[in-house]
């Protein structure tokens, strides 16, 4: 006869846990990333859930909080890995235009092609790692251009919101569509100030901006 004590017992650390779950604490922080970076590399952070995690992972979903704070605390480190993938230029720092112009634009990329990245940003002020070591080398390339440290950081906080904004309100308007007649003809004319091209224009003008100030160095080109 089974003693009632016995039965009632919780299980042993390592014991068979139930059907399609996996022992418990067999699970990381890490594995819980690497599964939410699958759903949001595939585009799907909006339907991605605490409870969804836990059933690809095999776990319960309270398992998952001993390990995230939650589902905040998961995309920021989601996003902070992906944009460390994504934001470095290829261009020399000492061509101090084009190597900005190509940060700004692989972080509009980044955040219009990757909605959860857009998402964050537009949640809180951004400073996990990737994004501070963004900041750190555009700043220094900022620097070098003659700028002092005040200037420096102003120019690079409007580089930044009119980066971030133009992404919003280019990834806002993905999915629409003008109407036909004249009100159309105009929309399609308003539209192309969220393209590529209007993109870089304005870029250029902040650069004149900043090459303007006195003891900054090296002509925008045209």
């Amino acid at each position: 006869m089974t003693d009632p004590a016995q039965s009632d017992a919780p299980p042993r650390r390592g014991a068979e846990s139930p059907a399609g779950r996996v022992p418990w604490g067999t699970i990381c922080r890490e594995d819980v990333v690497q599964a939410a970076m699958r759903i949001v590399s595939a585009g799907g952070y909006e339907e991605m859930s605490i409870r969804g995690l836990a059933a690809s992972l095999g776990v319960a979903p309270m398992s998952l909080y001993r390990h995230i704070r939650d589902k905040d605390d998961l995309l920021d480190e989601v996003v902070d890995r992906l944009l460390a993938r994504a934001w470095r230029p290829a261009a020399a720092e000492d061509d101090w235009q084009a190597w900005i112009t190509e940060a700004a634009s692989r972080l509009r990329d980044f955040l219009v092609s990757q909605p959860a990245a857009l998402h964050v940003y537009l949640r809180h002020p951004v400073a996990f790692p990737a994004a501070i070591d963004r900041m750190n080398a555009m700043m220094g390339v900022l620097r070098r251009t003659g700028l002092d440290e005040e200037r420096a950081r102003s120019a690079y906080g409007a580089l930044h919101t009119y980066t971030i904004g133009f992404a919003a309100l280019e990834a806002a308007r993905a999915g629409w569509a003008p109407d036909d007649g004249d009100a159309g003809k105009l929309a399609r004319e308003l539209a192309g100030y969220t393209a590529t091209g209007q993109f870089i224009e304005g870029l250029r003008y902040l650069l004149q901006g900043i090459s303007s100030h006195p003891g900054a160095t090296g002509d925008v080109g045209t």
